[in-house]
């Protein structure tokens, strides 16, 4: 699939509304972004983004960042040390495996919402939603 068909097979408006969703039953965060550029390390480049948009000044540090590269065919999930110390590496893979899956099939939107929907429940279950909870950041994909 090609860059361009990826950006347009994206359907913001549901990704929004799943990240929203996720969002009302935990404190944590959920973003994704989407790159123009190509990108030798998704990794270490979405860490880099992750740092870049502020996700690591979550109080409970419980942020997720699904971060897709389409010019170079690859992807990666960056969860900030709250989350991911309670959910550990085999939560990540498992996500992304799944994720894997769909975008293999050419489901761009279906591999998003369901890398956000995974997201969301493991952090409702260790980040349940409080009263005094806000959203402290904004779900619209962001794109550069």
């Amino acid at each position: 699939m090609r860059p361009e068909e990826f950006k347009e097979q994206l359907e913001n408006d549901k990704i929004v509304a799943a990240i929203a969703a996720a969002e009302a039953a935990t404190s944590g965060e959920i973003r994704v972004f989407v790159t123009r550029h190509a990108t030798k390390d998704s990794l270490a480049e979405a860490k880099r983004q992750f740092d870049l948009l502020g996700m690591t000044r979550t109080p409970l540090r419980n942020a997720v960042l699904l971060y897709f590269a389409p010019r170079t065919r690859s992807f990666a999930i960056v969860g900030d040390e709250g989350i991911h110390r309670r959910c550990g590496q085999i939560f990540w893979d498992r996500v992304a495996a799944a994720m894997s899956a769909l975008l293999k099939a050419g489901d761009v939107t279906g591999a998003v919402l369901a890398g956000v929907r995974e997201a969301g429940i493991e952090l409702a279950r260790h980040f349940p939603k409080n009263p005094a909870d806000r959203n402290d950041l904004p779900d619209a994909v962001i794109r550069d």
